[in-house]
Protein backbone atom coordinates (compact mmCIF):
# COMPACT_ATOMS: atom_id res chain seq x y z
CA UNK A 1 0.00 0.00 0.00
CA UNK A 2 1.42 3.18 -0.69
CA UNK A 3 -1.43 5.46 1.15
CA UNK A 4 -1.87 7.73 -1.88
CA UNK A 5 -5.32 8.53 -3.00
CA UNK A 6 -6.30 8.94 -6.48
CA UNK A 7 -9.44 10.25 -7.81
CA UNK A 8 -10.94 9.78 -11.43
CA UNK A 9 -13.32 12.03 -13.27
CA UNK A 10 -15.31 12.94 -16.54
CA UNK A 11 -15.98 15.88 -17.57
CA UNK A 12 -17.48 17.34 -20.71
CA UNK A 13 -19.85 15.52 -22.72
CA UNK A 14 -20.13 11.54 -22.91
CA UNK A 15 -17.67 9.68 -25.49
CA UNK A 16 -17.27 5.90 -26.28
CA UNK A 17 -14.38 4.42 -24.13
CA UNK A 18 -14.65 6.80 -21.62
CA UNK A 19 -15.62 3.74 -19.33
CA UNK A 20 -12.39 1.83 -20.55
CA UNK A 21 -10.27 4.39 -19.44
CA UNK A 22 -11.83 5.04 -16.00
CA UNK A 23 -11.71 0.94 -15.39
CA UNK A 24 -8.12 0.74 -16.58
CA UNK A 25 -7.24 3.76 -14.42
CA UNK A 26 -8.60 1.88 -11.51
CA UNK A 27 -7.28 -1.37 -11.73
CA UNK A 28 -3.72 0.22 -12.53
CA UNK A 29 -4.27 2.54 -9.73
CA UNK A 30 -5.08 -0.40 -7.07
CA UNK A 31 -2.45 -2.68 -8.43
CA UNK A 32 0.08 0.31 -8.13
CA UNK A 33 -1.10 0.45 -4.41
CA UNK A 34 -3.61 3.63 -4.29
CA UNK A 35 -6.56 3.74 -2.84
CA UNK A 36 -8.80 5.17 -5.75
CA UNK A 37 -11.75 7.25 -5.70
CA UNK A 38 -14.48 8.02 -8.08
CA UNK A 39 -16.41 11.54 -8.64
CA UNK A 40 -19.74 11.30 -9.90
CA UNK A 41 -21.23 14.22 -12.44
CA UNK A 42 -17.50 15.82 -13.15
CA UNK A 43 -16.58 19.00 -11.27
CA UNK A 44 -20.16 19.87 -10.34
CA UNK A 45 -20.57 16.44 -8.69
CA UNK A 46 -17.02 17.06 -6.74
CA UNK A 47 -18.26 20.17 -5.23
CA UNK A 48 -21.23 18.43 -4.12
CA UNK A 49 -19.08 15.52 -2.58
CA UNK A 50 -20.38 12.87 -4.77
CA UNK A 51 -17.11 11.35 -4.21
CA UNK A 52 -16.03 7.30 -3.33
CA UNK A 53 -13.95 5.37 -2.89
CA UNK A 54 -14.27 2.53 -5.85
CA UNK A 55 -12.80 -0.66 -5.65
CA UNK A 56 -11.67 -3.18 -8.44
CA UNK A 57 -14.68 -5.52 -8.85
CA UNK A 58 -16.55 -1.87 -9.10
CA UNK A 59 -15.18 -1.44 -12.89
CA UNK A 60 -16.00 -5.11 -14.32
CA UNK A 61 -17.39 -5.32 -17.68
CA UNK A 62 -16.84 -1.61 -18.26
CA UNK A 63 -14.36 -2.13 -21.33
CA UNK A 64 -17.27 -2.33 -23.77
CA UNK A 65 -20.05 0.17 -22.26
CA UNK A 66 -20.92 3.69 -24.29
CA UNK A 67 -21.38 6.67 -22.72
CA UNK A 68 -19.96 8.15 -19.30
CA UNK A 69 -21.01 5.54 -16.38
CA UNK A 70 -19.46 7.97 -14.22
CA UNK A 71 -21.63 10.43 -15.36
CA UNK A 72 -20.46 13.68 -16.63
CA UNK A 73 -20.77 17.23 -17.04
CA UNK A 74 -19.44 20.29 -18.61
CA UNK A 75 -19.35 22.43 -15.47
CA UNK A 76 -16.17 23.97 -15.32
CA UNK A 77 -14.06 24.30 -11.72
CA UNK A 78 -13.60 27.82 -11.52
CA UNK A 79 -16.87 28.87 -10.03
CA UNK A 80 -16.58 26.16 -7.65
CA UNK A 81 -12.99 26.00 -6.18
CA UNK A 82 -13.48 26.77 -2.69
CA UNK A 83 -15.91 23.89 -2.88
CA UNK A 84 -13.50 21.45 -4.71
CA UNK A 85 -10.44 22.08 -2.88
CA UNK A 86 -12.80 20.99 0.66
CA UNK A 87 -13.40 17.84 -1.13
CA UNK A 88 -9.93 17.65 -1.90
CA UNK A 89 -9.10 18.15 1.25
CA UNK A 90 -11.31 15.79 3.15
CA UNK A 91 -10.72 13.21 1.06
CA UNK A 92 -7.58 13.67 1.43
CA UNK A 93 -6.49 13.83 -2.15
CA UNK A 94 -3.22 13.15 -3.83
CA UNK A 95 -3.89 13.49 -7.34
CA UNK A 96 -6.25 13.60 -10.17
CA UNK A 97 -6.91 11.87 -13.15
CA UNK A 98 -9.84 13.99 -15.60
CA UNK A 99 -11.39 12.09 -18.40
CA UNK A 100 -13.06 14.49 -21.14
CA UNK A 101 -13.05 16.59 -23.81
CA UNK A 102 -12.03 20.18 -24.27
CA UNK A 103 -13.91 20.89 -21.14
CA UNK A 104 -11.44 18.73 -19.38
CA UNK A 105 -8.78 20.73 -20.84
CA UNK A 106 -9.86 23.60 -19.62
CA UNK A 107 -10.69 22.61 -16.23
CA UNK A 108 -6.92 21.44 -15.23
CA UNK A 109 -5.77 24.86 -17.11
CA UNK A 110 -7.90 26.48 -14.12
CA UNK A 111 -7.05 24.02 -11.54
CA UNK A 112 -3.11 25.30 -12.43
CA UNK A 113 -4.02 28.78 -12.12
CA UNK A 114 -5.60 28.21 -8.91
CA UNK A 115 -2.65 26.70 -7.02
CA UNK A 116 -1.64 30.02 -6.46
CA UNK A 117 -4.35 30.40 -4.16
CA UNK A 118 -5.84 27.22 -3.14
CA UNK A 119 -2.85 24.69 -1.97
CA UNK A 120 -5.32 21.25 -2.48
CA UNK A 121 -4.56 21.68 -6.21
CA UNK A 122 -0.78 21.41 -5.97
CA UNK A 123 -1.11 17.60 -6.91
CA UNK A 124 -0.15 15.55 -9.69
CA UNK A 125 -3.06 15.76 -12.87
CA UNK A 126 -3.23 14.36 -15.59
CA UNK A 127 -6.03 15.07 -18.50
CA UNK A 128 -7.02 12.11 -20.83
CA UNK A 129 -8.37 13.52 -24.22
CA UNK A 130 -11.43 11.86 -24.61
CA UNK A 131 -14.11 13.83 -27.38
CA UNK A 132 -16.11 12.87 -30.07
CA UNK A 133 -15.16 16.24 -31.93
CA UNK A 134 -11.38 15.28 -31.58
CA UNK A 135 -10.55 18.85 -30.65
CA UNK A 136 -8.29 18.58 -28.23
CA UNK A 137 -4.55 20.37 -28.67
CA UNK A 138 -1.69 18.18 -27.68
CA UNK A 139 -3.44 15.31 -29.53
CA UNK A 140 -4.47 13.71 -32.59
CA UNK A 141 -6.77 11.82 -31.30
CA UNK A 142 -8.89 11.49 -28.37
CA UNK A 143 -10.95 8.17 -26.88
CA UNK A 144 -14.19 8.75 -28.96
CA UNK A 145 -13.49 9.71 -32.25
CA UNK A 146 -13.32 6.55 -33.82
CA UNK A 147 -16.43 5.22 -32.61
CA UNK A 148 -18.16 8.59 -33.68
CA UNK A 149 -16.76 8.09 -36.91
CA UNK A 150 -17.93 4.51 -37.26
CA UNK A 151 -21.61 5.78 -36.79
CA UNK A 152 -21.40 8.28 -39.31
CA UNK A 153 -19.98 6.54 -42.08
CA UNK A 154 -22.48 3.28 -41.05
CA UNK A 155 -25.41 6.20 -41.62
CA UNK A 156 -23.57 7.29 -44.64
CA UNK A 157 -22.96 4.11 -46.19
CA UNK A 158 -26.75 3.66 -45.90
CA UNK A 159 -27.84 6.99 -47.32
CA UNK A 160 -25.55 6.22 -50.45
CA UNK A 161 -27.67 3.01 -50.60
CA UNK A 162 -30.75 5.07 -50.85
CA UNK A 163 -29.70 8.31 -53.06
CA UNK A 164 -28.42 5.22 -55.34
CA UNK A 165 -32.01 3.16 -55.16
CA UNK A 166 -33.89 6.65 -56.16
CA UNK A 167 -31.11 8.38 -58.59
CA UNK A 168 -30.35 11.36 -58.92
CA UNK A 169 -30.37 12.48 -55.72
CA UNK A 170 -28.05 14.38 -53.08
CA UNK A 171 -28.12 14.36 -49.79
CA UNK A 172 -26.53 16.95 -47.32
CA UNK A 173 -25.80 15.12 -44.07
CA UNK A 174 -25.14 17.28 -41.18
CA UNK A 175 -22.12 16.29 -38.31
CA UNK A 176 -21.25 16.95 -34.71
CA UNK A 177 -17.73 18.22 -33.55
CA UNK A 178 -18.11 21.68 -32.63
CA UNK A 179 -16.00 24.06 -34.56
CA UNK A 180 -13.82 21.24 -35.50
CA UNK A 181 -14.44 19.53 -38.82
CA UNK A 182 -12.52 16.34 -37.85
CA UNK A 183 -15.57 14.13 -38.07
CA UNK A 184 -17.43 15.31 -41.11
CA UNK A 185 -14.03 15.60 -43.08
CA UNK A 186 -12.77 12.09 -42.15
CA UNK A 187 -16.45 10.87 -42.21
CA UNK A 188 -16.62 12.41 -46.30
CA UNK A 189 -13.23 10.86 -47.12
CA UNK A 190 -14.35 7.25 -45.67
CA UNK A 191 -17.48 7.60 -47.23
CA UNK A 192 -16.69 8.62 -50.46
CA UNK A 193 -18.49 12.51 -50.22
CA UNK A 194 -18.23 15.00 -53.13
CA UNK A 195 -17.64 17.76 -50.45
CA UNK A 196 -17.40 18.85 -46.53
CA UNK A 197 -17.59 22.11 -45.46
CA UNK A 198 -15.75 22.51 -42.25
CA UNK A 199 -15.03 25.89 -40.34
CA UNK A 200 -11.05 25.21 -40.71
CA UNK A 201 -11.38 26.19 -43.86
CA UNK A 202 -13.50 28.75 -44.72
CA UNK A 203 -16.23 28.45 -48.33
CA UNK A 204 -18.14 31.34 -50.26
CA UNK A 205 -20.64 31.40 -52.56
CA UNK A 206 -18.68 30.29 -55.12
CA UNK A 207 -17.31 27.30 -53.98
CA UNK A 208 -21.17 26.22 -53.35
CA UNK A 209 -21.57 27.16 -56.51
CA UNK A 210 -18.59 25.10 -57.96
CA UNK A 211 -20.00 21.94 -55.70
CA UNK A 212 -23.66 22.21 -57.68
CA UNK A 213 -21.86 22.41 -60.86
CA UNK A 214 -19.43 19.37 -59.57
CA UNK A 215 -22.70 17.12 -59.00
CA UNK A 216 -24.79 18.25 -62.01
CA UNK A 217 -22.00 17.24 -64.65
CA UNK A 218 -22.04 13.91 -62.31
CA UNK A 219 -25.01 13.20 -62.98
CA UNK A 220 -24.44 13.19 -66.39
CA UNK A 221 -22.48 10.13 -65.82
CA UNK A 222 -23.46 6.64 -64.16
CA UNK A 223 -23.01 7.32 -60.85
CA UNK A 224 -26.20 9.38 -60.04
CA UNK A 225 -25.97 9.95 -56.39
CA UNK A 226 -24.19 12.35 -54.46
CA UNK A 227 -23.16 13.03 -50.68
CA UNK A 228 -22.19 16.20 -48.98
CA UNK A 229 -20.98 16.40 -45.26
CA UNK A 230 -21.64 19.79 -43.33
CA UNK A 231 -19.88 20.14 -39.45
CA UNK A 232 -22.47 22.09 -37.54
CA UNK A 233 -20.58 25.11 -36.59
CA UNK A 234 -18.68 25.42 -40.37
CA UNK A 235 -20.57 28.45 -40.86
CA UNK A 236 -23.35 30.33 -39.35
CA UNK A 237 -25.22 32.15 -42.72
CA UNK A 238 -24.63 29.01 -44.40
CA UNK A 239 -26.79 26.86 -42.27
CA UNK A 240 -27.57 23.07 -43.39
CA UNK A 241 -30.99 23.96 -44.50
CA UNK A 242 -29.54 27.19 -47.02
CA UNK A 243 -27.24 24.76 -48.36
CA UNK A 244 -30.19 22.44 -49.13
CA UNK A 245 -32.52 24.99 -49.90
CA UNK A 246 -29.38 26.54 -52.44
CA UNK A 247 -28.96 23.09 -54.05
CA UNK A 248 -32.60 22.11 -54.35
CA UNK A 249 -33.20 25.12 -56.27
CA UNK A 250 -30.16 24.91 -58.50
CA UNK A 251 -30.54 21.58 -58.63
CA UNK A 252 -33.75 21.26 -60.15
CA UNK A 253 -34.83 19.03 -63.32
CA UNK A 254 -31.36 18.02 -62.42
CA UNK A 255 -31.19 16.47 -59.19
CA UNK A 256 -33.54 16.66 -56.07
CA UNK A 257 -32.04 17.02 -52.38
CA UNK A 258 -33.30 15.13 -48.77
CA UNK A 259 -30.74 16.92 -45.46
CA UNK A 260 -30.57 14.45 -42.65
CA UNK A 261 -28.99 16.04 -39.21
CA UNK A 262 -26.98 12.75 -37.29
CA UNK A 263 -27.29 14.90 -34.12
CA UNK A 264 -26.59 12.69 -30.62
CA UNK A 265 -26.58 9.42 -32.04
CA UNK A 266 -22.87 10.12 -32.80
CA UNK A 267 -22.21 10.11 -29.48
CA UNK A 268 -24.20 7.25 -28.00
CA UNK A 269 -22.83 3.28 -28.89
CA UNK A 270 -19.93 0.38 -27.84
CA UNK A 271 -17.17 1.97 -28.52
CA UNK A 272 -14.85 0.85 -31.06
CA UNK A 273 -12.26 -1.81 -30.54
CA UNK A 274 -9.42 1.64 -31.33
CA UNK A 275 -11.37 2.88 -28.47
CA UNK A 276 -11.53 0.70 -25.90
CA UNK A 277 -7.75 0.00 -26.79
CA UNK A 278 -6.13 4.08 -26.98
CA UNK A 279 -8.97 4.46 -23.84
CA UNK A 280 -7.28 1.23 -21.91
CA UNK A 281 -3.50 1.85 -22.65
CA UNK A 282 -3.53 5.92 -22.44
CA UNK A 283 -5.40 5.54 -19.36
CA UNK A 284 -2.82 2.47 -18.22
CA UNK A 285 0.41 4.85 -18.88
CA UNK A 286 -1.68 7.92 -17.13
CA UNK A 287 -1.79 6.18 -14.07
CA UNK A 288 2.32 4.79 -13.97
CA UNK A 289 2.71 8.63 -14.30
CA UNK A 290 0.70 9.89 -11.76
CA UNK A 291 2.38 7.21 -9.47
CA UNK A 292 6.23 8.48 -10.75
CA UNK A 293 4.88 11.97 -9.94
CA UNK A 294 3.43 10.97 -6.21
CA UNK A 295 6.90 9.36 -5.35
CA UNK A 296 8.79 12.11 -6.91
CA UNK A 297 6.40 14.80 -5.15
CA UNK A 298 6.22 13.49 -1.65
CA UNK A 299 7.71 15.20 1.02
CA UNK A 300 7.92 15.23 5.14
CA UNK A 301 4.59 12.98 5.28
CA UNK A 302 2.57 15.58 2.10
CA UNK A 303 2.26 15.56 -1.55
CA UNK A 304 3.25 19.07 -2.66
CA UNK A 305 3.61 19.90 -6.65
CA UNK A 306 3.47 22.89 -8.16
CA UNK A 307 5.59 22.81 -11.34
CA UNK A 308 4.11 23.05 -14.85
CA UNK A 309 4.89 19.82 -15.71
CA UNK A 310 2.74 17.89 -13.10
CA UNK A 311 -0.39 19.23 -14.94
CA UNK A 312 0.09 17.41 -18.51
CA UNK A 313 -2.04 16.37 -20.97
CA UNK A 314 -1.05 13.17 -22.23
CA UNK A 315 -1.63 13.30 -26.00
CA UNK A 316 -1.21 10.74 -29.11
CA UNK A 317 1.22 12.43 -31.44
CA UNK A 318 3.03 10.82 -34.86
CA UNK A 319 1.98 7.61 -33.02
CA UNK A 320 4.04 8.57 -29.72
CA UNK A 321 2.47 8.54 -26.73
CA UNK A 322 3.69 11.84 -24.90
CA UNK A 323 2.59 14.11 -21.51
CA UNK A 324 2.51 17.66 -22.32
CA UNK A 325 2.07 20.44 -19.34
CA UNK A 326 -1.63 22.47 -20.01
CA UNK A 327 0.81 25.67 -19.29
CA UNK A 328 3.05 24.93 -22.72
CA UNK A 329 -0.08 23.70 -24.36
CA UNK A 330 -1.80 26.87 -24.04
CA UNK A 331 -0.49 29.05 -27.40
CA UNK A 332 -1.46 26.20 -29.47
CA UNK A 333 -5.30 26.56 -28.81
CA UNK A 334 -8.01 29.01 -30.07
CA UNK A 335 -10.23 29.55 -27.42
CA UNK A 336 -12.87 31.15 -28.82
CA UNK A 337 -13.82 27.69 -31.24
CA UNK A 338 -12.56 25.51 -28.69
CA UNK A 339 -10.02 23.72 -31.47
CA UNK A 340 -6.41 23.19 -31.66
CA UNK A 341 -4.34 26.11 -33.93
CA UNK A 342 -3.10 22.96 -36.48
CA UNK A 343 -4.60 20.00 -36.97
CA UNK A 344 -2.93 16.75 -38.87
CA UNK A 345 -5.46 16.07 -41.21
CA UNK A 346 -6.55 19.24 -42.86
CA UNK A 347 -3.99 18.09 -44.97
CA UNK A 348 -6.21 14.94 -46.00
CA UNK A 349 -8.45 17.78 -47.83
CA UNK A 350 -6.79 18.09 -51.34
CA UNK A 351 -6.69 13.82 -51.53
CA UNK A 352 -10.75 13.92 -50.62
CA UNK A 353 -11.46 16.72 -53.63
CA UNK A 354 -9.62 14.53 -55.98
CA UNK A 355 -11.09 11.55 -55.39
CA UNK A 356 -14.26 13.20 -55.48
CA UNK A 357 -13.05 13.84 -59.05
CA UNK A 358 -12.49 17.93 -58.78
CA UNK A 359 -10.69 19.70 -61.37
CA UNK A 360 -7.89 20.19 -58.89
CA UNK A 361 -4.12 20.77 -58.69
CA UNK A 362 -2.26 18.29 -56.70
CA UNK A 363 1.29 19.08 -55.71
CA UNK A 364 2.67 16.05 -55.40
CA UNK A 365 5.83 17.78 -53.63
CA UNK A 366 2.97 18.05 -50.53
CA UNK A 367 2.30 14.09 -50.57
CA UNK A 368 5.18 13.43 -48.38
CA UNK A 369 3.16 15.10 -45.45
CA UNK A 370 -0.35 13.28 -46.05
CA UNK A 371 0.50 10.70 -43.20
CA UNK A 372 1.26 12.33 -40.32
CA UNK A 373 4.29 10.28 -39.64
CA UNK A 374 7.77 11.61 -39.80
CA UNK A 375 9.63 10.28 -43.07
Amino acid sequence: QTNFNVAVLNVGAPAAGMNAAVRAAVRVGITEGHKMFAVIDGFEGFARGKIKEISWGDVGGWTGQGGSILGTKRTLPAKYLEKIADQMRTNNINALMVIGGFEAYESCLQLHEARSRFEEFCVPICVLPATISNNVPGTDFSIGADTALNAIVETCDRIKQSASGTKRRVFIIETMGGYCGYLANMGALAAGADAAYIFEEQFDIRELQANVEHLTEKMKTSIQRGLVLRNENCNENYTTDFIYQLYSEEGKGVFDCRKNVLGHMQQGGAPSPFDRNFGTKISAKAMQWISKKLKETYRKGKVFANTDDSVCLLGMRRRNLIFQPVAELKTETDFVHRIPKEQWWLKLRPLMKILAKYKTSYDVSDSGQLEHVTR
